[in-house]
């Protein structure tokens, strides 16, 4: 099951039962202030027990008058200039609270003492690294489904890997010969200049050699091209991996989001980290 995706005026909201929430994923300051009582609503009707808006700095105010608070934070996320703000509100008590403080602290403390120490990125022999094409579709497809039983965006379906390809996502992979092993991708706000690095995905017999760390790197690359000023990334705050693969890449931490997404049936709370990318 996947959520859905609707506008509201030119503002983006995905939407459902899946991570029971609504998510303002862009803004457009002509919505507002119509926009955040909307969201108040689409929570109460479908029962949603958080909203979480990526809210420019400019457009604060009728937020928090509205009871979100800022769960983290990005500098200079658009355009080099603006800060963006991630704020959440919820609408029960128990999903605000987290309850598992001892692992998000674990692995934000393990991540953040290896911050800038990089591994060795060299890919081991017979493994290469490219963009990934249409025809790609449905080998990253099945990796997908391998790695992540269930997951917000439909990225189980060929079809959507394909559109998503030809409108704003980059997606990078690494094979062992002829097959995919690995897999990342860049979702591209080319008008903000900014990319989510997102969408991490390595074969259970391919972990442990450094994988995600040289995806990372290359996106980066190929964002700067792009005109990318600002990368970040929205991980799971209970995975050891993800966390210092950031981290060693020059991430930095931002906050928490609490019980933010539903990843392979269970709400996983998510850390915020960024890197300004060199032009």
């Amino acid at each position: 099951m996947t959520d859905i995706i609707e506008q509201f005026g030119q503002s983006t909201i995905q939407h459902g039962p899946h991570s029971n929430r609504a998510y303002l994923m862009s803004l457009a300051a002509d919505d507002l202030p119509r926009l955040v009582p909307y969201l108040d609503q689409l929570a109460q009707e479908q029962a949603y027990t958080k909203v979480f808006a990526k809210v420019p700095e400019a457009a604060l105010e009728p937020f928090r008058q509205s009871g979100y608070e800022a769960e983290a934070e990005i500098p200079e996320f658009y355009r080099g200039e603006e800060h963006v703000y991630f704020m959440g509100k919820y609408f029960c008590p128990e999903r605000q609270q987290e309850q598992k403080p001892d692992l998000v602290e674990s692995a934000l403390q393990a991540a953040q003492s290896r911050q800038g120490h990089q591994a060795d990125l060299a890919l081991p022999d017979a493994m290469t690294c490219r963009l990934a094409e249409p025809a790609d579709a449905l080998a990253m497809a099945d990796v997908y489904r391998q790695v992540f039983a269930t997951y917000p965006f439909p990225i189980h379906d060929p079809g959507y890997l394909r559109e998503t390809m030809e409108s704003h996502v980059d997606y990078l992979g690494i094979w062992d010969n002829d097959q995919l092993v690995a897999l990342a991708s860049a979702e591209k706000d080319v008008r903000g200049r900014n990319a989510e690095m997102t969408d991490f995905a390595t074969l259970p017999d391919y972990r442990g050699q450094g994988l995600a760390g040289h995806l990372l790197e290359r996106l980066e690359e190929v964002a700067a091209e792009r005109g990318i000023q600002t990368a970040y990334t929205i991980a799971r705050a209970y995975s050891y991996g993800m966390n210092i693969t950031f981290a060693r890449g020059g991430y930095t931490y931002s906050g928490t989001l609490t019980h933010n997404t539903q990843i392979s049936g269970e709400l996983e709370s998510m850390n915020v980290w960024y890197k300004p990318l060199a032009s």
